[in-house]
């Protein structure tokens, strides 16, 4: 839309030349010089548009686009109403990232001054006003099409930010509880070390007594990290999805979640439910990393003697774009890698429990993960 303005400035000119070819007059010089100059005002104003969406205002290619519209409107030309746009279209240009007052002061001067060049002289009213409004309504339009470009950017920076932070957060919460887990018991061994050493040299007896507790407090600091790493493997379905739900939306996917009984995943094994969780956590991975999908639906259903989760979007074929950065699976939904190691490891954790894990697509543009696992022999 910004850009607009360079098809504008090109239709009061063109329709100048299809005016004097139908009068009979020879236009080839004075059309192929007018073409030349909105050429280099097109090439201008493309470069400014790309500045102001950058955050940048390029002054001087203004500058130069406003004095290539001063020689355009001021050389030979088939009647000024044929000639209004470039002033519009450069005005239009002039507005973007300026001030509310500098933008009124543009359009102002834009209005008074295009026509008293094009005609050499003070023009109609009637003129005047047409020129108003053209200086009004594209210049403020185009105000208006910056703000939306701003707005979305912004929203666009917000989501990746919400992510990064996420990330951030989850890695401060694991230093957390890492530090609180050994760092006392590490620093106790560090201190009875030292005093082991000490007593190498005047009491044995007391040096092995010391390392046996150094010996104790290791296989306990071993102990408890090792409870940490499974208690962090263990992951919970329904934080699991309602983590999912939030990191998918922030990526500019709108997720909607059924969860059948509205009990939810009360009552079933904790394996069944982790397993269930990284299922969910690599069908979001896939929609973020390996497609454009706009929706993801996932239901969760619980039966009698098993369980299905059902992950559907409508990415599949849809040439994958940048999104919210991660760090894990590898499968393409609707490419060539669909089996790839992410989705393959875990089909096999899934198989292990005697489950199913599909994967492909489900309809025309939609792919489908889907895990069912039997509830019977699980623990």
């Amino acid at each position: 839309m910004l850009t607009a303005g360079v098809v504008l400035a090109w239709v009061g000119p063109a329709g100048a030349a299809i005016q004097a070819a139908m009068t009979g007059e020879p236009p080839v010089v004075r059309v192929a010089v007018q073409a030349a100059g909105l050429t280099v005002f097109s090439v201008l104003y493309l470069r400014a548009v790309r500045s102001v969406l950058a955050g940048r205002v390029a002054t001087r290619t203004v500058a130069a686009a406003g004095a290539v519209t001063l020689a355009l409107l001021a050389g030979p030309h088939s009647g000024y109403l044929s000639w209004i746009t470039p002033g519009a279209a450069w005005a239009s240009l002039a507005v973007l990232g300026v001030s509310t007052p500098a933008a009124a002061v543009v359009c102002g001067a834009t209005t008074l001054l295009a026509p008293i060049v094009a005609l050499k002289g003070l023009p109609a009213p009637a003129t005047l006003l047409f020129n108003a409004l053209l200086c009004v309504l594209v210049p403020w339009s185009n105000r208006f099409q910056l703000w939306l470009w701003e707005l979305v950017r912004d929203a666009e920076e917000g989501r990746e930010a919400q992510a990064r932070l996420a990330v951030t957060e989850e890695r401060l919460r694991f230093a957390r509880d890492l530090h609180d887990l050994v760092g006392h018991i590490l620093t106790a061994i560090a201190v009875k070390s030292e005093v082991a050493e000490k007593l190498a040299r005047t009491d044995l007896a007391r040096a092995a007594e010391e390392m046996a507790e150094v010996r104790r407090l290791a296989r306990e600091a071993l102990r408890e990290i090792r409870a940490a790493v499974r208690g962090y493997r263990t992951v919970d379905l329904d934080a699991e999805l309602r983590s999912v739900r939030a990191v998918l939306e922030a990526g500019g996917v709108r997720c909607t979640l059924s969860v059948e009984p509205e009990t939810g995943t009360a009552g079933l094994p904790q394996d069944v439910t982790t397993l269930l969780a990284w299922v969910v956590r690599e069908g979001a991975t896939n929609v973020l990393r390996h497609s454009r999908a706009g929706v993801c639906e996932i239901g969760l259903t619980v039966r009698d003697g098993g369980v299905v989760l059902t992950m559907r979007n409508d990415g599949a074929g849809v040439p994958p774009g940048p999104r919210v950065p991660d760090a894990s699976a590898d499968a393409a939904p609707g490419g060539e890698a669909e089996r790839g190691t992410g989705l393959a490891g875990l089909a096999e954790r899934v198989a292990s429990a005697g489950g199913v894990l599909r994967a492909g697509p489900a309809g025309r543009g939609r792919w489908e993960l889907a895990a069912e696992i039997p509830l019977r022999g699980t623990t």
